[in-house]
């Protein structure tokens, strides 16, 4: 057990790779591990798209690009800014050796004729979906494998949607970059237990 915690202490946001392929057969096992986390009523409403072509990663990172660049434009952030921003944005689409869109699926999910509840069930859905995330990552984290949990497609949902030629129904939440670790950073401080933590 204390090995098992050690283990999930040492994940780390992995956002430069080697060149190194990473084997379908091991990404198959990671996505298979990743579709046993908990999800509200067992519908898992989780949904993955898998990029390994560098022709599919580059047609990504350049339509996501140009939503990401207007959007830093609407900042007034100046040009050189914005083109280094989008730049770094572009490489590192491009130089993961695996890209994982995380959807979520509302189509399984309870429909309830209130508001309030209608809410409730698309947050839980979301939080689904988040759940096959993480598992994802430490499913990876085993296998010897690093990752990153990057939110940019909440800001370009239907860009993504087009650009993957995907269902309007799958949502998408996040992005994965995975592949094999070119550096380990170091551990970054967490707060202390006594501050995020309260007892009744």
């Amino acid at each position: 057990m204390e090995n098992l915690q050690t283990f999930l202490r040492t994940r780390r946001s992995i956002r430069r790779f080697k060149t190194d392929p990473v084997p379908d057969s091991v990404l198959r096992d990671i996505l298979h591990t990743a579709t046993y986390a908990p999800s509200a009523h067992n519908r898992q409403p989780w949904r993955f798209i898998v990029l390994t072509d560098s022709s599919a990663k580059k047609h990504l990172s350049d339509a996501m690009a140009e939503e990401f660049q207007r959007d830093l434009e609407k900042d007034n952030l100046p040009a050189e800014e914005i083109a280094k921003k989008v730049a770094k944005s572009k490489e590192r689409i491009t130089g993961a050796p695996v890209v994982i869109i995380l959807c979520v699926d509302m189509s399984e999910m309870d429909n309830y004729p209130d508001e309030r509840r209608r809410k409730a069930e698309y947050i839980i859905g979301i939080q689904s979906a988040a759940n096959a995330g993480m598992q994802l990552l430490l499913a990876a984290h085993a296998e010897g494998l690093g990752g990153v949990w990057v939110c940019s497609p909440m800001f370009a949902q239907e860009t993504v949607q087009d650009a993957l030629n995907i269902s309007k129904m799958w949502e998408p939440q996040a992005m994965f970059l995975i592949g094999y670790p070119l550096e380990i950073p170091a551990f970054r401080g967490r707060k202390a237990i006594e501050e995020v933590v309260k007892y009744s």
